[in-house]
């Protein structure tokens, strides 16, 4: 049957207009079926690494300069990008997908029936769709519109933008406490001391924790260990104070996740035993607090430790409990992955794809995150990622390198900055172990070689996906050592550094 239709795809003689395979005589369409389902999948998310000249038209410029984001989103839709990539524009039905509303709001921004000017909505569109502050007429990151009461309630000020993380950290803490939010750090500690605690100081502490959890992915973990170290002890000192219920909760919920950011970074480093006693410390917080989210990235963390230290079997049954505990919650998709991963690892393909398909379905229900960036979230690149893993474990290499690559792609912004180096190197590994597979054992070892020397790293991740790629090369090597094997031997038992 496979013959018969290929004959007959070569008698019309018409080819995919991507790849230039011969089409089959029933498929009316322009392109073949795999790469029907490629463009599928580019199109699940808007395309996040865009060049900055790509914003640089006179549509956009007229668009922008008219803060009318109905103008904005038409001159989105029909930019020459998406002609060349996609055949076509994008159409109000794809692009109101992308931002979570429905088709007819888009008409009726893109007409002027219907006019949006609320801060926070327009932000959300922005993040979405990937547009640079130059050009916006509202600020990104609603930390620089923050205006806090300082003690007399008269003078306000609003919020810088720099990282939580300071340059340095001081023997004394209250010199040197970190401030994101425009408030004086004696003011933030005298409100800190005192009998009860103003709700700004609250507020600042939300805001920091935020910030911190988004620094994880590409800041230097020996610094923001301290850092978070320190607000964790400031955040339970706070309890001594007196506090509402809410603040109790929301201090409660505080320390929950930098408790979660500290066992991460630990666990990163190599000091596994301290941890999961930070692990267990974040369960309870979980509890105590009644968010059942930090519960569920606390069983989120163990399914990972269990992973790296090559248990798999271990990670499927906690993996559940996670989900149980936080059914509707994002961490019930990354748990979904943890189980691929391990049924993967395990060589259970059927249950595989069955974990990676409720993964996909709970994430299409959830909103998309007001900040993808925040390590205790997930969107659909961070699942397109745990996929790629998945894919190679089981050698489904097209899906595999075709994921690998679009991950390196969004992990680098229009300036360059790496905003997500562990992704990237397990992703450069991904292709090492594809080029191992195909006989090329010096391309592989380069890719592999290159992919260690990255900087922010997670040791135990690492070195997981490391040693599959070591076990490839050796095996096309026919046993014999490499550069890389003799690489990754140092790796392993030299202090990480740099994690």
């Amino acid at each position: 049957m496979g013959t018969g239709a290929t004959q007959a795809g070569a008698g019309d003689g018409r080819r995919c207009d991507s790849c230039g395979t011969l089409l089959a005589a029933d498929n009316n369409a322009h392109l073949c079926g795999a790469c029907t389902r490629d463009l599928r999948d580019q199109l699940r998310t808007p395309p996040a690494q865009l060049r900055d000249d790509f914003f640089d038209t006179d549509e956009f410029h007229a668009a922008f300069e008219s803060e009318d984001i109905g103008k904005i989103f038409k001159a989105y839709r029909n930019h020459p990008y998406h002609l060349k990539r996609y055949g076509k524009p994008i159409n109000q039905e794809l692009l109101a997908r992308w931002l979570g509303i429905s088709q007819g709001l888009v008409s009726k921004l893109e007409s002027g029936m219907k006019k949006e000017e609320y801060i926070p909505t327009l932000r959300q569109y922005a993040k979405k769709l990937h547009f640079p502050q130059r050009l916006l007429w509202f600020k990104l990151d609603p930390r620089q519109e923050l205006i806090i009461v300082s003690r007399s309630d008269a003078e306000a000020r609003s919020a810088p933008a720099n990282s939580a993380i300071p340059d340095s950290l001081s023997s004394t803490p209250d010199d040197e406490l970190i401030s994101v939010t425009g408030m004086d750090t004696v003011e933030l500690i005298q409100r800190m001391r005192s009998s009860s605690i103003n709700s700004a100081a609250v507020d600042a502490l939300n805001i920091t924790v935020d910030q911190l959890c988004c620094d994880y992915a590409h800041a230097d973990a020996h610094r923001l260990i301290a850092t978070s170290k320190e607000w964790l002890n400031r955040a339970t000192n706070l309890l001594n104070n007196r506090l509402t219920l809410p603040q109790h909760r929301d201090i409660l919920h505080n320390a929950g996740m930098l408790a979660l950011l500290v066992g991460c970074l630990e666990y990163d480093l190599g000091q596994s035993a301290p941890a999961e006693a930070t692990r267990r410390m974040a369960s309870k917080l979980g509890e105590e607090s009644g968010v059942p989210g930090i519960v569920g990235w606390s069983h989120e963390m163990l399914a990972w430790f269990h992973l790296t230290a090559g248990n798999p079997r271990a990670v499927v049954p906690v993996a559940e409990a996670g989900i149980i505990s936080s059914p509707s919650h994002s961490v019930a998709v990354q748990l979904y992955g943890q189980q691929a991963k391990a049924y993967a690892r395990m060589g259970m393909r059927e249950q595989v794809h069955e974990a990676l398909e409720r993964g996909s379905a709970l994430l299409d229900k959830l909103p998309y995150p007001e900040r993808p960036d925040n390590h205790f979230v997930v969107d659909p690149d961070k699942w397109d990622f745990y996929a790629m893993d998945t894919y190679r474990i089981v050698g489904e290499d097209a899906l595999a390198e075709r994921n690998a690559r679009e991950v390196i792609r969004r992990s680098t912004n229009a300036d360059g900055f790496v905003s997500s180096p562990m992704r990237k190197t397990e992703a450069e590994l991904t292709l090492a172990v594809i080029a191992a597979r195909r006989g090329d054992i010096d391309e592989a070892s380069t890719l592999g070689i290159a992919a260690l020397g990255g900087g922010r790293r997670s040791r135990p991740s690492l070195l997981m996906v490391a040693s599959e790629l070591d076990h490839e090369i050796r095996k096309g090597a026919g046993g014999a050592r490499t550069d890389f094997s003799d690489l990754l031997a140092d790796l392993k038992q030299a202090p990480d550094a740099q994690a």
